[in-house]
C-alpha cells in the first residue's frame, strides 16, 4: 500500500512537498503515518489541532494549506466536523506525528466536489497532517 501513496518530506513542521509516482491512486481510504509522535493519541471526540496540506492527487498545487497560511486548524474529530476521511484517519495517531492521507470522493466531498476550491467529484485528494495538540 505505502508503494502507492506519494512521498512526502518527513519533517513535523516543514511545508510538505509532495511526489506523486504513481498516475493512479490506490483503491480506497488509506494513511499511512510518516513520523510517529510521542505525545497523547488522538481519540473520536478530542478537539484537534493540526497543520495541513491538501492537493488533489497528482496536482502540484494546494487547494487548501494551513501551512501556507502559517496558521494551525482546530476542530472536533469523529464527530462529523470535517470530511470523512479526516474522521476515520486521525484518531488513534500521536500528537507529533506526520500522516499522508489518500481520500477518495466518498471519504471526502463526495460526487459534486468543491468546483471552487478546484475539486472534481472523481478527484481523490491527498492530505498531509502534523498532529499539533489534542484534547
Amino acid at each position: 500500500m505505502a508503494s502507492q501513496m506519494p512521498i512526502v518530506n518527513v519533517e513535523f513542521g516543514d511545508r510538505p512537498t509532495i511526489e506523486f509516482s504513481s498516475e493512479t491512486a490506490p483503491a480506497g481510504l488509506k494513511v499511512v503515518e510518516l513520523l510517529e509522535g510521542n505525545g497523547p493519541m488522538v481519540r473520536r471526540g478530542d478537539t484537534v489541532t493540526v497543520n495541513y496540506h491538501g492537493v488533489v492527487w497528482g496536482k502540484d498545487t494546494p487547494f487548501d494549506s494551513s501551512f501556507d497560511r502559517h496558521q494551525p486548524a482546530s476542530f472536533g474529530i469523529g464527530v462529523g466536523q470535517v470530511i470523512k476521511g479526516w474522521d476515520q484517519t486521525v484518531p488513534g495517531h500521536n500528537v507529533g506525528s506526520r500522516l499522508v492521507v489518500s481520500i477518495p470522493p466518498e471519504y471526502g466531498y463526495g460526487s459534486r466536489g468543491v468546483p471552487q476550491a478546484g475539486i472534481g467529484g472523481e478527484d481523490t485528494l491527498v492530505f498531509v497532517i502534523d498532529i499539533i495538540s489534542t484534547r
